[in-house]
């Protein structure tokens, strides 16, 4: 990635980078919604991390006018996480967004993304947006509001936009790093704790980005392992002594904010007991938080509470929109 100096002309070039893997007709519509944009400079980096069908024949005979797109394929599968990277790298824009190749964005929201780092302070290098959460069954619209210096808000564990919400500046990658690949699952809010350190960020509160989740069963129990035995060390390694710096506080609620991921995480892979754990480690570190006294509750009783419980906030989540403020 070269290095590049914000210069706040009209239509600043706008790197998308588009990792991908096996998920040709995701890829297909990933890509469509990018050169779907109303903004008219952007380039389009596919990094192809070893698919099956290599992403240039996939995106062959697809109308992408308008926007140059160049295709990198990794000559073996190094996982998303390095695929992302290697885009990073690659990147010419003065701004990176990111989008992954099962989600979607709204025509606007480059264009959006742009005007508002136009129109903000220096000091400012990641404009984010709200998020729809399609779960197969329900979707959720998640509305975010936290900006300015959002450092505490992320090791109080707020919630933010994922990848695909984000649009950084070039400026601040060298300063903060890359993405850390060595994360399983949380790269992206580790990211964003180090980008907060040196950046502020802006939220546009409307809902442009769009992305696809459903439950698997399978994944879901490899995405608590993975939180467990890797994300939650490396988590705590690299950002506990951060936390503490702002007071014993921020520590407690650091360590609980990431306990309630893994005990909600360890819920639905059905990991009842090491569910209980969690949460109520997570209650006794910051017993503030009536959300993670519910969701203790629920996992006393295994899956007699839990499913209960479960489908409730299904069906609250499909009737309402969600704002998260700080």
């Amino acid at each position: 990635m070269p290095q590049t100096t914000t210069s706040h002309m009209p239509n600043p070039l706008v790197s998308v980078v588009l990792p991908t893997y096996k998920r040709p007709d995701r890829l297909r519509s990933a890509a469509r919604s990018v050169a779907e944009q109303t903004y008219p400079n952007i380039e389009l980096i596919v990094i192809d991390d070893h698919s099956p069908q290599p992403a240039a024949d996939t995106l062959a005979g697809e109308p992408l006018r308008g926007i140059e797109v160049n295709c990198v394929r990794h000559q073996e599968n190094r996982g998303a996480n390095q695929a992302r990277n290697t885009g990073i790298e690659r990147a010419e824009g003065e701004y990176i967004a990111l989008l992954d190749d099962d989600d979607a964005w709204d025509s606007e929201k480059i264009a959006r993304q742009v005007t508002e780092m136009a129109e903000s302070a220096d000091s400012v290098g990641v404009v984010y947006t709200g998020c729809e959460y399609d779960y197969g069954d329900y979707t959720r619209d998640v509305i975010f509001t936290a900006e300015g210096n959002v450092t505490k808000d992320l090791l109080l564990g707020e919630s933010f936009g994922e990848f695909s919400t984000l649009m950084v500046s070039a400026d601040i990658i060298p300063q903060a790093g890359l993405p850390d690949d060595r994360f399983p699952s949380w790269q992206d809010r580790e990211w964003l704790i180090r980008l907060s350190l040196h950046s502020e960020f802006r939220v546009i509160p409307e809902v442009l980005t769009y992305r696809n989740c459903p439950e698997k069963a399978d994944r879901i129990s490899n995405n608590y392992a993975e939180k467990r035995d890797i994300s939650y060390p490396l988590m705590v390694e690299k950002h506990r002594e951060l936390a503490a710096g702002y007071g014993r506080r921020y520590e407690r609620a650091f360590l609980a904010s990431l306990l309630f991921i893994l005990g909600q995480e360890a819920l639905r892979s059905r990991a009842y007991s090491d569910a209980r754990t969690q949460l109520l480690k997570s209650v006794y570190y910051w017993p503030f938080r009536t959300d993670r006294w519910l969701f203790a509750l629920a996992a006393l009783g295994g899956r007699f509470s839990y499913k209960p419980a479960k489908n409730a906030m299904k069906a609250l989540n499909s009737i309402k929109t969600e704002t998260i403020t700080k």
